[in-house]
């Protein structure tokens, strides 16, 4: 009896012990798994910042077409990221992963591994191999062209290698940053890396579907080339100021006719666009007038009209049309170096803006033929330059791209294959026929002056909820006037090309027109606070709303648009930006509808 008694106080000892025993075991084992996990964690990090690392390397390296160093860093990425994958799909490391919100991280850095392994070996390793198909030496014929059958033969493999990289972008982006910081920024550099690259190839790859064809391949093509200015604006962007008709064959590009758009004749049988389209500018005379033959932010509505003035004045049909404006030529003009004019005289990228859109008005005072002969010569240089895309084949196609971005870069083609790869890559500049929230403003000059180097704007869109069937919306923009210097030319801020005598010098006076979408129901319109005079009516599906305003030197005018949307607009709100000569900030606050 006594031995039991003495016995018992040490069974709970030993289990208690035990219970000690398998906690420390636990304990320790925590331990070690989270210093593995550490270390798999430091050695990941540095496998994937050598795979970015290698990964931008490659991307340079097939800009410049130096296949052998292209394909290395290629290599050098796909290794550093199958390393950094194996080890974030590790046992201990896929366990952690499974554990709710504690292991989002780690599952997120998993999924980062997979798409930098899978972008290094789908997208980097085959364009490496394509580095040729860039390098500058082989993808231009000389001073005078471009080797459009180069690019014809590798434009079903780039074609490929673009869809891979648009997949792993859409993968990129769809990664959870999760909750920690550190991870977070990782995925957001590498979304910022996959959407570079998948951009860069497609845009490659649409231009080896475009060029040949557009190029002349397979017979002469030939284009009407507007030189805008936007110093005077018009929905595309500026005044048609110099054209050309220029004709390529076998990427080889020449000028054939240069003129100001003085020369550009008013048709006697003008090209018909459509009943909704005279609703909208026929007071404007666009078919006629060559100053306002671009009141319609629609690209291919100016496009056909020029093509068509054309043919009837000269009897030469037309293939498309093309037009820019001085700031994509100031881009491109940084890449590429100066032009040189018959006096020496030299254009760059840093005083192209200035001269084209303000000094040259002082300089030749009220000699308009002077100074548009001038502007002509420095069209005909861009022209050339534009074409035959000297230069840094990277720094090229970054201002190209840019130029794109910007919508100061658009094209037209009157084939429907080809204007549909246009509208896909931006090149087009239309106005979306879509069902997505959509939200445009454009300001066209009624002064005739060229007031609107001194324009700055932003844009506000905001919606509500995405409940019932409609949305209250209201679309903000602000216009400030920063022309306080009265003493400019009467040519710059007069009133000279409208026959109302009471435009004060240095007044904007402006038309506002809004697409706005499709099905939106406008309820008010104000300035400043004020209802003013309106018209509402349609443009290609759109609710298209114009109003006009005078804007005194140094002011701001805010013109405030409220109104239902319907909430079956589903998407990404779309905001194209009327390219103008300054950066306008746009903001938007449109929750997606789903």
């Amino acid at each position: 009896m006594t031995a039991s008694t003495e016995a018992s106080p040490a069974r709970p000892r030993r289990r208690r012990r035990r219970i000690l025993l398998v906690v420390g075991l636990l304990v320790a084992l925590l331990v070690i798994a989270v210093l593995y996990l550490g270390y798999l964690a430091y050695k990941a990090k540095g496998d994937l910042e050598t795979a970015r690392t290698q990964a931008t390397a490659a991307r340079s390296a097939v800009l410049d077409g130096d296949v052998a160093k292209a394909k290395a860093a290629a290599a050098q990425a796909q290794s550093s990221s199958e390393s950094a994958r194996s080890k974030t799909h590790d046992i201990v490391w896929s366990a952690a992963a499974a554990v709710p919100w504690l292991g989002d991280p780690l599952d997120s850095v998993s999924q980062i591994s997979d798409v930098v392994a899978d972008l290094s070996r789908e997208v980097l390793t085959p364009i490496a191999d394509l580095a040729t198909t860039l390098d500058p030496t082989n993808l231009r014929t000389g001073d005078k062209g471009i080797n459009t059958t180069l690019l014809a033969q590798n434009e079903t493999k780039l074609g490929t290698i673009a869809d891979a990289a648009e997949r792993i972008d859409t993968r990129a982006a769809g990664i959870d940053g999760s909750w920690f910081s550190t991870v977070s920024d990782a995925r957001d550099q590498l979304v910022g890396q996959t959407t570079k690259t998948s951009r860069f190839i497609r845009g490659t790859d649409t231009a080896a579907k475009l060029l040949p064809p557009m190029l002349g391949n397979n017979g002469v093509r030939r284009y009407f080339f507007a030189f805008q200015t936007p110093a005077e604006s018009r929905a595309t962007g500026g005044l048609l100021g110099a054209y050309g008709v220029i004709s390529a064959r076998d990427g080889r590009v020449n000028v054939d006719n240069l003129g100001p758009n003085t020369t550009l004749r008013a048709p006697s049988r003008p090209i018909d666009l459509g009943a909704e389209f005279d609703t909208n500018y026929a007071i404007n005379r666009p078919y006629v007038d060559s100053r306002n033959s671009n009141v319609s932010s629609h690209f291919p509505y100016a496009a056909q009209i020029w093509m068509s003035m054309w043919r009837q004045q000269t009897g030469t049909p037309l293939d498309g049309a093309l037009a820019t404006d001085p700031i994509a030529l100031s881009y491109l003009l940084k890449a590429t170096g100066p032009i040189t004019l018959t006096d020496g005289e030299q254009i760059t990228g840093d005083n192209v803006v200035d001269i084209t859109l303000s000094s040259s008005y002082k300089r030749f005072g009220g000699d308009n033929p002077a100074r548009k002969a001038y502007l002509q010569e420095i069209a005909s240089k861009a022209i050339t330059t534009l074409t035959t895309a000297r230069g840094n084949t990277g720094g090229v196609l970054e201002a190209l791209g840019r130029a794109v971005h910007e919508r100061r870069l658009m094209v037209y083609s009157n084939r429907a294959d080809e204007q549909a790869l246009l509208a896909s890559s931006g090149l087009a500049h239309e106005v979306q026929q879509t069902g997505a929230p959509y939200a445009e403003v454009t300001v066209g000059n009624l002064a005739g002056n060229k007031i609107d180097y001194y324009l700055r704007r932003s844009v506000r869109y905001e919606s509500g909820a995405c409940t019932g069937d409609m949305r209250q919306s209201t679309l903000t923009v602000s216009l400030t006037n920063t022309a306080t210097d009265l003493s400019l030319p009467a040519y710059v801020i007069g009133g000279l090309g409208n026959p109302d005598k009471r435009i004060r010098p240095g007044t904007n006076y402006a038309n506002v027109t809004a697409n706005l979408t499709n099905g939106a129901v406008l309820q008010t319109i104000t300035v400043d606070g004020e209802s003013p005079l309106y018209g509402t009516g349609t443009e290609l599906g759109h609710l298209h709303v114009m109003t006009q305003l005078r804007i005194k030197p140094g002011a701001t005018a805010v013109v405030k648009y409220t109104y239902l949307e319907p909430t079956s607009a589903r998407g990404a709100a779309v905001v194209p930006v009327q390219p103008l000569v300054d950066q306008p900030a746009v903001t938007v606050n449109v929750p997606q509808c789903r």
